[in-house]
């Protein structure tokens, strides 16, 4: 078994954290836009990240992390909470307009926020072969949500 440092609890701890936001706020968008098409999509991706936030979840519990209980190593629940709130704050305001570009305007923001944050953890030499393995794949994901975000906000 791998050593897990402060780094790598860090690394789980942010993710879990941007995810579970990430779902709240694609949800919160998924409410607000007027396209039932895109009210599905948005709603998948909402389930999405919820499902990587579990899945991060149950691997760092493999490692002896609980991302639930842990939140204080080296602020990092706070760090990211802070991260997060920048990359999500507007979803409620851009909700309010009903505008469905601005909507996902936020949700593209959302969603580069949350790359920086996977970037930053696939940065780490310290992360386990399964873990990076885990979070290249979800940042893959993001990546191609945060992509197609931007081709439908063009389109509308």
């Amino acid at each position: 078994m791998a050593t897990i440092t402060g780094e790598t609890a860090r690394a789980y701890n942010d993710l879990v954290e941007i995810n579970k936001t990430a779902a709240k706020g694609y949800q919160e968008a998924a409410e607000g836009v007027s396209s039932p098409d895109l009210k599905s999509k948005l709603s998948q991706m909402s389930q999405q990240r919820a499902q990587f936030a579990s899945e991060l979840s149950q691997h760092a519990q493999q490692y002896g992390i609980n991302p639930e209980s842990e939140g204080t190593v080296e602020g990092a629940l706070a760090d990211a909470a802070a991260a997060v709130h920048r990359g999500w704050i507007n979803i409620k305001s851009a909700v309010t307009g009903q505008n469905d570009s601005a909507i996902l305007g936020e949700c593209e923001t959302g969603d580069a926020t949350a790359l920086k944050s996977y970037e930053t953890a696939l940065r780490s030499n310290e992360l386990p072969v399964e873990a990076r393995n885990v979070i290249q794949k979800q940042h893959g994901e993001i990546l191609s949500a945060k992509n197609w975000i931007t081709q439908q906000k063009g389109s509308r």
